[in-house]
């Protein structure tokens, strides 16, 4: 059997359905009906709650979705054209046809999934990485229920969902959401395997009612019920959706994703606590991710233009403009996720820009340097630094080119080739750069800062050709 075929065949035994409830919580509460709460298109960071779920689980590896639509039907899919393409098959069940308390309905779905099945409400916001953890434990004949605990502990208990007992991670008992005896609340996500859905028509069913709270607390007496607890401060979050300050809760943990194994020190505790204002300014005046990169790319020119006038004072003026520029860097990458809006492209022009401002900065300082020497013995000095900084440069973005595409092409021969191209592409995309020449520039020392970075650029780039050498790649 073909290696695709095989794959084909454990997405189908696996977990690559969701069934999506716009209307209805998973454990049967109404959406969006009380005055101000929120619906299936309330926004968060731009994006309504239900485009958000139907992208997230997209970009999990989800291959199929069943939309399960009430009357607002209409307005999803309205809302779901207009955002970033949605590449998967969207099946539209409307309740009215397919009942929720109708046996013959959960048998359709169980016949569509085959393997298990996600079913999720849109009153939350959650990680992809939440997603792709269920997608990794699933196992036959076991279910699987998330929890959740709420972050504000001065809100009143919820009257919404359930509340889960645990022991040893599988399930006990559900018991009511409004009960606030410290158990943590079980989350509008679960994953059902097919078999469950199948009995549908073997366990009596109230009207108006969903099943699946039914079908768990049968299941959890032979203990074939995993508790999955979400991570607050981690990657695989979970956060509910009911009020405005849910929402809040909901960006907050958004904008707290964002963060990369590949920052440095000052992206960390500087430039990503400022890119965030910049990045909500960005979002509200509907800025694309190549705009921000562009608009980033211009502020470094300018602060280029302004090294190159030589003073003392122009120098930190354009050293504060290359970090203000370091900061709206960050911000292309965080408008990019939090819309699912990135592209090939996009990281390519990002590091294409980042290249041509760093050359131009270095340029700046050479032109800057040379013009208060002019007429001295060695005046030449700074601008053959700078021409052997821009060309480390340039072949440093041309080396580090051909070290993604190996990466991704999996190619390389040995993991410690591979080791050495993840650090040495963590350390390119560090943006601690643009302080290091604001320290120099505010202790009117960039001579100093030029022979570093035309000695650190042509060190790099040397270490570069290294890590890409012929026999450090595996040759088709």
């Amino acid at each position: 059997m073909s290696e695709r075929l095989i794959q084909q065949e454990a997405d189908v035994q696996g977990l690559s359905t969701a069934i999506l409830l716009p209307s209805t919580g998973v454990f049967g509460d109404p959406i969006g009906r009380a005055i101000g709460e929120a619906g299936p298109l309330t926004g968060v960071v731009g994006i309504g709650l239900f485009p958000r779920a139907v992208l997230t689980l997209q970009r999990a590896g989800i291959r199929q979705l069943i939309v399960l639509a009430g009357a607002e039907e209409d307005q999803l899919k309205q809302a779901l054209s207009k955002g970033p393409r949605v590449t998967i098959p969207v099946r539209w069940m409307p309740i009215r046809e397919f009942p929720l308390d109708d046996p013959c309905t959960w048998d359709s779905l169980a016949a569509e999934s085959r393997g298990f099945t996600l079913v999720a409400s849109v009153s939350g916001v959650f990680s992809r990485a939440l997603i792709e953890q269920l997608r990794r434990e699933v196992q036959d004949g076991q279910a699987m229920v998330v929890t959740h605990n709420s972050s504000d502990r001065e809100q009143p208990p919820s009257v919404h969902g359930v509340r889960v007992k645990v022991q040893a991670d599988r399930l006990t008992a559900l018991v009511p959401g409004r009960y606030d005896d410290g158990a943590p609340r079980a989350a509008e996500l679960v994953v059902l395997p097919a078999s469950f859905m199948n009995v549908a028509g073997q366990v009596p069913l109230e009207a108006g009612r969903l099943p699946i709270r039914r079908w768990l607390e049968r299941a959890a007496v032979d203990g074939h019920v995993r508790v999955v607890p979400s991570e607050p401060a981690g990657a695989c979050w979970y956060q509910e959706v009911r009020t405005p300050a849910d929402v809040r809760a909901a960006e907050k943990k958004l904008f707290n994703s964002l963060k990369s194994d590949l920052e440095g020190f000052v992206d960390r505790y500087f430039n990503r606590r400022l890119s965030r204002w910049f990045t909500r300014l960005f979002l509200a005046v509907g800025l694309t991710p190549n705009a921000v990169t562009l608009l980033a790319t211009l502020i470094g020119l300018a602060s280029a233009v302004g090294f190159s006038g030589g003073t003392y004072e122009a120098s930190v003026v354009a050293a504060l403009l290359f970090q203000l520029a370091a900061v709206i860097d960050c911000c292309d990458g965080e408008v990019a996720r939090l819309t699912f809006t990135e592209s090939p492209f996009g990281a390519w022009l990002d590091i294409a820009m980042d290249n041509v401002v760093h050359m131009a900065i270095f340029a700046g300082i050479a032109v800057g340097l040379y013009t208060t020497r002019v007429g001295q013995e060695q005046a030449w000095v700074p601008l053959a630094l700078g021409a052997a900084a821009v060309l480390g440069n340039a072949l440093s973005f041309a080396l580090v080119e051909r070290a993604q595409k190996v990466k991704t092409a999996g190619g390389w021969a040995t993991p410690v080739h591979a080791a050495w191209s993840d650090f040495m592409l963590k350390n390119v995309a560090s943006r601690d750069f643009s302080v290091v020449v604001l320290v120099f520039a505010l202790l009117g020392m960039l001579d100093w800062f030029l022979w570093m970075a035309a000695v650190g650029s042509l060190v790099f780039a040397g270490i570069m050709l290294w890590v890409v050498r012929p026999t450090a790649t595996i040759r088709a």
